[in-house]
């Protein structure tokens, strides 16, 4: 296949010195029409047809390689073959009609039960024992204050450090929410500026009349202030929720690195696998559309799956076991 192979050199050379692409991108390009030259083998590139594509597609597929690389490897011979056709006589690009397969719908990672419970509940030191820094008590009655609200309510990290102390519904054009203590309600801003508002659980309003108090007693006041503040009393800001979390993870124990929307798909699974109500779930999350909710369905069903595989006694036989007598 000498002509399909000066061409692939000829199209590498152009992308690495006309296009400027980085040496990285080119590599990726050399291995991807490498498995163009291993397919077709000295076929002349004019009898490529695009059957020829998908059946190749067919072949990576019973290979295992993923939705994913598939498309990376569709789009770089599509690149080629327009290339090509440039300089050689081409019926058309056989690649370009050619669909890589959906890739598998992903779940959102949600923590167990006893893990979140523990992530969140775990006894911080918020207290005012004399050995624990005023600075440190700051931040972790904040830190306590704002995991039980998120994991109570299936907040947002938005939602959470749009949040003031006390309502400001007098501000024109104000994307605020706030928390009501007395009505144990948090009234939510969330997309596109669609309010709702969520019951907070006891815990969580324990937490925040704590965090509260204790930011009152460092002199920052209520009125128009953000609910969650760093150090100086500037309004909290995501990279530091996220920071927070990743390290709190790390004291905690967790089998797996948490961040805060991990506490959202938490909240929302643990509801819906305690109640089956997905029309509530999608009322408190802020979904617009009940197909966005119901991907908690399949996290459901994984547990109900494993409790399942795990409890009866022929869901998952191990190889080699003889049943007992």
């Amino acid at each position: 296949m000498a002509q399909a192979s000066e061409l692939i050199s000829g199209f590498l050379d152009s992308i690495a010195h006309e296009r400027r692409y980085s040496a990285l991108t080119v590599q990726g390009y050399q291995r991807d029409l490498a498995k163009l030259s291993h397919a077709f083998g000295t076929r002349p590139l004019q009898e490529i047809r695009a059957a020829d594509v998908r059946s190749q597609v067919a072949v990576w597929r019973t290979q295992g390689l993923s939705a994913k690389s598939i498309a990376r490897r569709l789009s770089a011979w599509r690149s080629f073959f327009d290339w090509a056709a440039q300089r050689t006589p081409m019926p058309a690009n056989p690649a370009k009609s050619v669909r890589a397969p959906k890739p598998a719908k992903r779940l959102p990672k949600a923590l167990s039960t006893d893990w979140a419970v523990q992530f969140v509940g775990v006894d911080a030191g918020t207290g005012n024992a004399e050995s624990t820094a005023t600075a440190q008590r700051f931040l972790l009655a904040r830190d306590q204050a704002m995991l039980e609200l998120m994991y109570s309510c299936g907040l947002r990290l938005s939602e959470l450090l749009q949040l003031n102390c006390e309502p400001t519904a007098t501000i024109a054009g104000d994307r605020s929410g706030w928390v009501d203590l007395q009505a144990a309600e948090v009234f939510v801003v969330g997309k596109g500026g669609k309010s709702r508002s969520v019951p907070v659980g006891r815990p969580a309003l324990e937490a925040l009349r704590a965090w509260l108090a204790l930011r009152q007693a460092q002199g920052f006041g209520l009125e128009n202030a953000p609910l969650f503040i760093n150090q100086r009393g500037g309004r909290l800001s995501g990279r530091t929720v996220q920071r927070r979390f990743a390290q709190r993870a790390i004291t905690t124990g967790m089998p797996t690195h948490v961040h805060p929307h991990m506490l959202r798909h938490s909240f929302a699974s643990h509801v819906l696998q305690s109640s089956g109500d997905l029309r509530a779930v999608q009322e408190m999350l802020g979904h617009a559309q009940i197909a966005t909710t119901q991907v908690y369905t399949h996290l459901d069903f994984q547990r109900l799956a494993q409790v399942y595989d795990a409890a009866h006694p022929r869901a998952r036989r191990k190889t080699g076991t003889a049943p007992k007598t």
